[in-house]
């Protein structure tokens, strides 16, 4: 993920888990437009508004790194035009920079699971992140995991 939360690259599970962001236009592969922009999230993410709390969050965190950052205040226009949500979110003026956590998801194919993330910054190149989902052994969400890496392997990646 680039400093503006693009997407920059994904293997075929995180297709998907998540939405394939390698078919879209490159100017939507971003996940701060797949959260707010895009309905899909909000079934998808079992905790959308935390999502999309920590989201806003991010951005903020690289607005004070970059003030005046005309690429990042184009994507903040665009994110606050079609609603009050992250309008207020932004307003907020909290401020994350995401290092570990958990993503709740709701999948139309495998139903619910939780997955743990470990975002690492990548040697040399401090405005890429590398973001790596696990689940625990044995766990029914690893079940639902490899489920899903199974149904890829079958199937065209556009939206079950």
């Amino acid at each position: 993920m680039g400093r503006y939360t693009d997407v920059l690259a994904g293997n075929r599970l995180t297709a998907a888990l998540i939405t394939d962001f390698a078919a879209l236009p490159p100017r939507d592969r971003n996940q701060a437009r797949f959260v707010f922009l895009d309905p899909y999230a909000r079934e998808l993410y079992g905790e959308w508004d935390a999502v999309a709390a920590d989201t806003a969050a991010m951005l903020r965190m690289e607005a004070g790194r970059r003030p005046g950052d005309p690429v990042l205040g184009a994507l903040v226009s665009e994110l606050a035009a079609p609603g009050p949500e992250f309008r207020a979110l932004w307003a907020d003026q909290r401020v994350i920079e995401r290092a570990d956590g958990t993503k709740a998801h709701h999948h139309p194919v495998v139903g619910d699971l939780t997955a743990a993330y470990q975002a690492m910054v990548l040697a040399g190149q401090d405005d890429q992140t590398l973001f790596v989902y696990t689940t625990r052994p044995r766990s029914r969400d690893e079940t639902a995991l490899r489920l899903l890496a199974t149904w890829t392997s079958s199937v065209d990646l556009g939206r079950p």
